[in-house]
């Protein structure tokens, strides 16, 4: 479907974008504990924007998707399941748009 591709692409270009221009988000990878969080973050960054590009442009789709389901899946893992320690609520409030996003990857990666 058209219209999914256009919003997915959409969401992943504006975050690819926002992590090159929003240095708040460099201090969020760094808190992370990940090895190199500025490299990380920057391949991130090249890794949404590519993609999405791809997925707007339906060039590829399955294997753009494919990056992006492992990007949501440790952004989930990483920055989301620690808010199960406030709730169940409060994690499915937190996770919403990367449970929605993961969802529609997955839909495009077999559609």
């Amino acid at each position: 479907m058209t219209i999914v591709r256009y919003l997915v692409g959409y969401v992943f270009i504006t975050s690819g974008i926002m992590k090159f221009i929003n240095p708040e988000l460099a201090e969020t990878f760094s808190g992370l504990n990940l090895p190199f969080p500025l490299q990380f973050m920057t391949a991130v960054a090249v890794i949404e924007i590519t993609c999405g590009l791809l997925i707007i442009l339906k060039k590829w789709v399955q294997k753009a998707a494919f990056p992006l389901i492992g990007i949501m899946i440790g952004a989930i893992i990483l920055t989301k399941l620690p808010a199960l320690d406030d709730g169940f609520i409060q994690f499915a409030f937190n996770a919403r748009l990367d449970i929605v996003m993961l969802v529609l990857l997955t839909y495009l990666y077999f559609e």
